[in-house]
């Protein structure tokens, strides 16, 4: 969480530095595009490990069904939020006239999905995740015209488009699920390692090996520079190559972007667990418990400054407000988050003490 206000704070100060997709690596500042990869790692951990707590939701209430209709009304709650809530702290526009189907939506979608899919068995739905994850990029070069009837649903499945439904009135599909499916799968079977009856050692080695799979596989097919995502290129700078190297594709998200960030993902998994108790750690577990809640406030708090800013200061850069100095994205990362924490804590804390609130978990 604390990492995805990182690529907020650029999407909200500094949007007069232009970014295409996929970046321009020879044109684009160094500190923009690392700034980029690290926020590529949210969103694959976020529904990965959705796709794990459902697991472990599933192992408390020992239930199926009562797991798949949680599965299913979260993922419509959250789809609800996408395009009420989430969409106004972007655009501040009422009535608005364009909708963003983001990482929410993706989330939500996902976990609708996969109220299904847990009934499958379990070597069936990892055969399933692989299968979409290695093979969804053979469907890149599939396109309907906007009159076919497939259209809508191919553009929510996997291309990132716009539907436009009159001419005040349009969806952006920028986050197309089929992949994302794909990904909280593989987290639902990962949720057997975080069992209470597997010891720390264990879900170690598992989730070593899976990083060393994941990210071996990574270099090898990036390597063989012929399938998973647009090709690197070799510049006459190492520097330059190697960030052409980790420049992967996020909408969708390629075979290449998943192997990268989610190997990244269960390391890091690893490593907060073995070190879950120190300090300058420990702290971060209060964004974990309360993930929507700070999500939700720190997009108003953004828009918040933001035209604050623009009150006092004018648009400075053309038709935006923004800050000319890349190094600033994560020095106020860090503030804001700092400022953020605290209401994020008392959320996280009243959800632990008033467990008779249904609704709170839904946040």
């Amino acid at each position: 969480m604390v990492i995805m206000i990182l690529d907020h704070v650029r999407e909200t100060f500094f949007l007069h530095y232009q970014m295409i997709v996929p970046i321009d690596i020879a044109s684009t500042d160094t500190i923009l595009i690392i700034c980029r990869f690290l926020a590529h790692i949210c969103a694959p951990t976020f529904i990965f490990l959705t796709g794990l707590s459902a697991y472990l939701y599933m192992q408390k209430v020992q239930s199926k069904k009562e797991t798949s209709w949680f599965l299913f009304t979260r993922g419509l709650f959250l789809i609800f939020l996408e395009l009420t809530f989430v969409n106004f702290a972007w655009t501040f526009e009422f009535p608005m006239e364009k909708l963003y189907l983001q990482v929410i939506w993706a989330i939500g979608f996902s976990m609708i999905f996969l109220s299904i899919l847990i009934y499958l068995p379990k070597r069936i739905l990892f055969i399933l995740a692989i299968v979409i994850i290695f093979g969804h990029n053979l469907l890149d070069s599939v396109h309907f015209e906007k009159d076919s009837i497939f259209y809508i649903p191919w553009a929510v499945l996997h291309e990132r488009t716009w539907i436009e439904f009159s001419q005040d009135f349009k969806l952006r599909t920028s986050y197309p699920i089929l992949p994302w499916i794909g990904v909280i799968s593989l987290g639902f079977i990962a949720g057997e390692w975080f069992n209470k009856n597997v010891n720390f050692q264990t879900r170690k080695n598992y989730l070593l090996k899976t990083t060393l799979i994941l990210l071996s596989s990574f270099i090898v097919i990036r390597f063989i520079n012929v399938y998973g995502d647009t090709p690197y290129i070799n510049y006459d700078s190492i520097s330059n190559t190697i960030l052409s190297f980790i420049n992967v594709s996020k909408y969708p998200p390629s075979l290449l972007f998943i192997l990268l960030t989610l190997g990244i993902c269960t390391f890091l998994l690893m490593l907060f667990e073995k070190y879950q108790n120190l300090k300058s750690i420990s702290w971060l577990k209060n964004f974990g418990a309360a993930p929507m809640f700070f999500y939700l406030i720190h997009l108003y708090f953004l828009k918040f400054l933001y035209l604050s800013a623009v009150a006092i200061y004018g648009l400075n850069q053309g038709q935006y407000f923004g800050l000319s100095q890349t190094w600033q994205m994560p020095l106020l990362s860090i503030f804001f988050a700092f400022i953020l924490y605290f209401p994020t804590k008392w959320y996280a804390n009243l959800k632990q003490k008033r467990r008779d609130i249904k609704w709170l978990k839904y946040l």
